[in-house]
Formats: structure tokens, C-alpha cells, sequence
């Protein structure tokens, strides 16, 4: 069960409701209809179970908690997996313990929310903890996060994965010829919704700097979001070196592209464009937020979070130096290969989940 019908979210719910497919459980997605991943379920005969709600909180979550329930009553589940804050809100109030209950937040709803909504997010995850037989967090920063915040259900880290068989490093030349990029100039691209989170703006603020070390160095945006307007307007965004391609469904083609790929995100629960990155052989560098030191590792350079001089200077370096930007693509496709592949991920929540039936697989 999910809200985000797009991005991230929506790609791990995909992939594990797949996978169970194939593991012969009957598997359906309750989301809203509106979005590729219900239409993608839907392609790959996985049953969606068209559930209409919004993104946040609000007066509109005691119908959507209601319209919930009457989801699951029909559909009658033995395991019940909830995703992210907003169907971890509705799913658990619908729910209450009548079935067992896995919640994955993906990020805890109390690190995006400022002040006194914080402090009820907070609040909310500690009271929630009765009703979650199973947390699942995506990296230990995150664990550690919930933790701090007073919840208490019984709770295993299982990093996200990617598809190594799929993302895998290719030729940087034919990829720039198909995209049109200048097949010479030292290129930095950033993928990701626009979106106050992933922090674009930051890397906008960075960029005349990196400009300053490589003067012939390109930036391109892949992706579209609420803050598309308002960063197009951004004094950085109208130099000739940056481009803004919009939402792509083909994200794999501008990692190949790219030297190195910039992650300039403000929170994470595990951000998967990392991992996609060191798949398809490509250095990284990114903000310290979470669950980013566990997965970079060796595959690129973690730099304090907000600290805007500290990400133009590592953009630039391994845009100065591609040798050091190679070396650090080839220790991420091994640290993609050994820590982060996308089966890894579906074996071990199968597991988790099949310990909550009586049974061999969950229906």
C-alpha cells in the first residue's frame, strides 16, 4: 500500500510486489490510480486496488482512512505492507492490529515536517508502534531516526536494491550522441524529482563555483516537480551550461552519461540514485543525509549537509580529474554488485514478511 504513485517509493513497491508474484503469493497494490505505477501493475498483471488520497495529512485522512479499510476488509490480506508516511498514517488507523502490519517509511515523516507538525509526526510513529508488527527501515541512519523518536516496534534494515543485471556501465559516448550532449565536455547530472527535499537549489548555488575550477563543465536536471518553475528562475539556471531535461523514464541513459552523478538532497531514508549511479559504473558525490554514507561508500565523496563550497569542490574534482572520477565508478559498481542488488532486497522482506503468517507465503 502506497501514496507515491511515482519516483522512488513507487519503484521498490513495484519490485517487490513482482517479486512476490513470482514467488506464487497472490499480490495486489492499493494506491491511487493516477500514476505509472499503477498503470506498470496493471501491465506486469499485478491486481491495483484504486485507493484515492493525498500526499499529506489533513481533514481528508478520515475518509481516505475509512475508504481504506473497506479496501482491505474485502480484500481480507494476511500481511498487510505499508509504504511511506501517508498510507503508514491511514494504513495503521485502518488497520489497528486485525492484520499483521509492515510499515516502511522511507524516510519518517518527522524529518520532513518543521516544528510543532514534527513534534506530532513524532508523536504519531511512537503511538503507531503498538500497530506495527514489522518496521522495515532502508538504511541504520533511519533506524537510528525512529529510534531516537520513541518507536518501538520490532524493526530489521534492509537497504534498497536496483536491478545490477539492467544498470550497468555503458558507453558514455553513444549515450551523449543519443541525448545531445557535447560529447567532450566534462558533465555532472543531477536526477530527481524538483522538489524542496531533493535540494536542486543547492546544487544551482554550487554550480558557478565548479564552473570556476572546470569552465567547460555541463550540468543537466533530469527530472519535474512542484519547484521546476521556481529553480528554472534560479540565477545559476540561466547560464548556457545548464540544462533542464524534464522527467525521463530512461533515467539509466544519463547516469551513462554523465562523469558523475550529484545527489544534493536536504533528507533520505536511502536515496535510490545513488545506487542506480554506482550500477551503471558512475562516480557520485552527494550531501550527508541520510543513509548516504552507507550506501556511497567508496564510490564517490560524502560531503557535510548544506555545505554548498564542500559539493562544488567535489563535483569539481572529479570533473577536473576523470581518472579519479572512473576510479570511484568501477569500487561503485562493486559495492552495487555485492551490497545493493535488487534481489537481495526482495529475499530478505519476503522473509520478514512470510515470519508474520502461519504459513508458507502471505496472500
Amino acid at each position: 500500500m502506497t501514496q507515491p504513485v511515482t519516483a522512488g517509493v513507487a519503484a521498490v513497491v513495484l519490485r517487490l510486489a513482482a517479486d512476490q508474484r513470482d514467488r506464487g503469493w497472490s499480490v495486489g497494490i492499493v494506491c491511487p490510480p493516477a500514476g505509472w505505477l499503477a498503470d506498470l501493475a496493471r501491465e506486469s498483471g499485478i491486481d491495483v486496488h484504486a485507493w484515492w488520497a493525498t500526499r499529506g495529512p489533513g481533514a481528508r485522512t478520515v475518509g481516505e482512512t475509512a475508504r481504506l479499510r473497506g479496501i482491505l476488509e474485502r480484500l481480507a490480506p494476511d500481511v498487510v505492507h505499508l509504504h511511506s508516511s501517508k498510507a503508514g498514517l491511514a494504513g495503521r488507523l485502518a488497520v489497528r492490529g486485525r492484520w499483521p502490519t509492515v510499515f516502511q517509511p522511507h524516510l519518517w515523516s518527522f524529518q520532513t515536517a518543521g516544528g510543532w507538525l514534527g513534534r506530532i509526526s513524532a508523536a504519531w510513529e511512537e503511538l503507531a508502534s503498538r500497530w506495527t508488527d514489522q518496521l522495515i527501515c532502508v538504511s541504520h541512519d533511519e533506524l537510528a531516526a525512529g529510534r531516537s523518536a520513541g518507536v518501538t516496534a520490532a524493526a530489521d534494515v534492509v537497504p534498497n536494491g536496483v536491478d545490477t543485471g539492467r544498470l550497468r556501465p555503458g558507453s558514455r559516448l553513444a549515450a551523449r550522441q543519443a541525448l545531445g550532449l557535447d560529447v567532450d565536455a566534462p558533465t555532472a547530472v543531477c536526477v530527481g524529482r524538483l522538489a524542496p527535499l531533493k535540494g536542486q537549489d543547492q546544487l544551482l548555488d554550487a554550480w558557478p563555483a565548479v564552473l570556476a575550477e572546470v569552465p567547460g563543465a555541463r550540468l543537466v536536471l533530469v527530472g519535474d516537480g512542484p519547484m521546476a518553475a521556481r529553480w528554472r528562475a534560479h540565477p545559476a539556471a540561466a547560464l548556457e551550461s545548464v540544462r533542464w531535461n524534464g522527467h525521463s523514464t530512461a533515467v539509466s541513459d544519463w547516469y551513462t552519461a554523465a562523469d558523475v552523478v550529484v545527489l544534493p538532497s536536504r533528507a533520505e531514508g536511502m536515496a535510490l540514485v545513488p545506487l542506480e549511479a554506482m550500477a551503471c559504473g558512475r562516480a557520485v558525490v552527494a550531501f550527508d543525509v541520510g543513509g548516504v554514507r552507507e550506501s556511497v561508500g567508496d564510490g564517490g565523496a560524502v560531503v557535510p549537509s548544506g555545505d554548498v563550497a564542500a559539493l562544488a569542490g567535489a563535483v569539481a574534482a572529479r570533473l577536473g580529474e576523470p581518472a579519479l572520477a572512473a576510479r570511484e565508478g568501477r569500487q561503485g559498481r562493486r559495492r552495487a554488485e555485492d551490497l545493493f542488488d535488487g534481489a537481495r532486497m526482495c529475499d530478505r522482506i519476503a522473509m520478514l514478511v512470510e515470519k508474520l503468517t502461519n504459513h508458507g507465503g502471505p496472500t
